[in-house]
């Protein structure tokens, strides 16, 4: 079963990335201010007329539509690896473009950004190795088509990057992140960039040369703040959605008794820790917060003392929701732990997707609405299991979800789910 969160300063250069065995430095680039604001306007519009647009699907009550789910593959991967070999769509925009990673037939990492129209564009950080699980992985897309992400060199150290809409990349290291892979230690080290906001902020996590986990938010000029909450032995910004146009981030942490925390942190620093309330009689014994969108209302899911999952949203004054899905398993006998609800992404208007397990353990996908309708679903060519089935990542402002499911050979392979009218 694989949960969200389950899986790290030289002068900032230009560099074109490539599809063959090596990136080839071309030249440096600096995004032109008229063109960074021109970019800007233009995502403020397109977040506009997104919402004119399901303001009049509301007022129009349009004709019905079904719901649907495109299958995709990035590329050809091997089963060598299997689950963790294959395509993952890790985060979608608001344009409908979708951005992931895909393990070529020897295990190499390789990002992708499949275009509304299904076409897939593979693509090379510069520096990334080429070896046995090395390679580069896209994780987050912002609305003007820049990509932040992660790759591994030849000497297994990560490092972040954001590939511009024109193919240029700009990679970064955290200053403090460690430079040296060790195989006694549990984590390669280096820098990994999970998340990029419309001003071109990103964030993620960095290991230090103590095999320290740690979080951070970088700027586009490549100033880099680092940061824990209060008693944190290890920090994870959480993917794709989680970190907004105000520069807040959501997350996870585990404390000194490795019991795991969601936390939010503020543009000005301020840290606070996340723990929803347990269903009667029982406790929380895990939170993980998940996402967050324009309006700080953060998504995210805790584990009860019954070992059970439990969706929740918080918003910005503390208040909390809890939900589960109406097909999710209540942890009764004979399989009992590890059923429940997760919930992985919410979009500005609320919608949150993310994974159930039923009573037999199997993993489904769901989109819960503002009004707490549940649609399910699955990919036809899901395995039943809870290490396999579907496996939502994020939801745009559409409602349209991202993600990948695992099929009975144990491949992983993409999807892009449409919700119905009138479903959403």
């Amino acid at each position: 079963m694989k949960l969200e969160g389950d899986s790290g300063t030289p002068p900032v250069t230009g560099i074109k990335g490539t599809n063959s065995t090596a990136g080839k430095v071309s030249r440096t680039y600096e995004l032109p201010r008229k063109e960074t604001a021109m970019k800007m306007l233009s995502g403020i519009t397109t977040t506009a007329l997104a919402f004119v647009a399901l303001t009049s699907l509301s007022s129009a009550q349009p004709a019905a539509r079904e719901a649907r789910l495109v299958e995709f593959d990035a590329g050809v991967s091997s089963p060598k690896c299997a689950p963790y070999c294959g395509t993952i769509a890790y985060d979608n925009n608001d344009l409908g473009e979708i951005v992931g990673s895909y393990t070529d037939t020897n295990i190499v990492l390789h990002g992708f950004l499949r275009l509304p129209n299904g076409q897939i564009i593979l693509f090379d950080a510069p520096g990334a190795g080429h070896g046995l699980n090395q390679g580069t992985a896209a994780v987050a897309i912002n609305n003007l088509g820049e990509i932040a992400g992660q790759f591994q060199d030849p000497n297994n150290v990560f490092h972040g990057f954001v590939r511009y809409p024109n193919g240029f990349f700009t990679t970064f290291d955290e200053p403090d992140a460690g430079t040296q892979a060790n195989p006694s230690q549990s984590f390669f080290p280096g820098t990994m960039a999970f998340n990029i906001n419309l001003r071109g902020t990103t964030a993620g996590i960095y290991i230090d040369a103590s095999n320290v986990q740690h979080g951070f938010v970088r700027s586009p000029a490549n100033k880099f703040i680092s940061f824990d909450p209060v008693g944190s032995v290890f920090t994870f910004v959480c993917e794709e959605t989680c970190l907004n146009l105000d520069g807040t981030v959501a997350g996870f942490y585990f404390d000194s008794s490795f019991v795991p925390h969601g936390f939010v942190r503020y543009a000005n620093g301020t840290i606070t820790s996340i723990d929803p309330p347990a269903p009667a009689g029982l406790t929380t014994i895990g939170t993980l917060a998940a996402s967050i969108n324009p309006q700080g209302v953060i998504a995210g899911y805790s584990l009860d003392s019954k070992l059970v999952f439990h969706g929740f949203v918080r918003r910005p004054d503390g208040s909390f929701t809890t939900f589960d899905d109406p097909e999710a398993g209540k942890g009764t006998p004979p399989q009992g732990s590890f059923e429940g609800t997760a919930a992985f992404s919410i979009n500005p208007w609320g919608s949150i997707t993310g994974q159930y397990f039923d009573a037999s353990n199997n993993a489904h996908g769901f989109e819960r609405f503002p009004d707490g309708q549940f649609a399910n679903f699955d990919a036809p060519g899901a395995a039943p299991g809870s290490l396999a089935g579907t496996r939502p990542s994020t939801n745009n402002a559409e409602g349209e979800v991202a993600g990948w499911y695992i099929d009975a050979g144990g491949l992983n392979h993409g999807f892009l789910w449409i919700p119905g009218i009138p479903d959403r």
